[in-house]
């Protein structure tokens, strides 16, 4: 009897951790606050989420910048943009900037674009946690593996939409 209630038990924790981990927020998800690689500085606070099987990441607020400022260096529209209507018209704070990636394991997503709102040019985009920094990179390509990251901080959402 003892050996049945602790297989019972050892499968319950075991599908416990497998719908936790088939159905939870991916390690990805939350709020950062991207660092600018060269500077060092906090340039914006993001909240990057999942959509379906789709991950995205969207400014909350951007450090010594309008919070209001509209996105004009951009072009009208981009490739797979995932809001309709001019993007150069769009504000910054607010808009999915990083679209249409897709999870390779927990954690690590790929297959995606970012656009950077200050110039205009949209990468190709990769993010993946890493656990032992608790840190987000960020890395933009243009391809054939040529691009930079970013390693962005975990915060909380009013840290992110903090920035001014």
């Amino acid at each position: 009897m003892k050996k049945l209630l602790l297989s019972a038990g050892i499968f319950l924790v075991n599908m416990v951790f497998v719908c936790g981990y088939c159905f939870g927020a991916d390690l990805a998800e939350g709020f950062w606050l991207s660092v600018d690689d060269k500077s060092g500085k906090v340039t914006a606070g993001w909240e990057i989420y999942a959509d379906g099987d789709t991950l995205y990441g969207k400014i909350l607020s951007v450090a010594d910048y309008p919070q209001d400022a509209k996105a004009v260096k951009c072009k009208n529209s981009y490739r797979g943009f995932p809001l309709a209507g001019k993007v150069s018209e769009m504000p910054v704070v607010g808009t999915p900037w990083i679209f249409g990636l897709s999870r390779d394991k927990p954690g690590v997503w790929s297959g995606g674009q970012v656009v950077d709102p200050n110039d205009g040019n949209m990468y190709k985009c990769r993010i993946t946690y890493h656990s032992k920094t608790d840190t987000l990179e960020m890395r933009g390509e243009i391809g054939l593996g040529i691009g930079r990251s970013q390693f962005w901080r975990k915060c909380s959402r009013e840290e992110a939409a903090a920035l001014r």
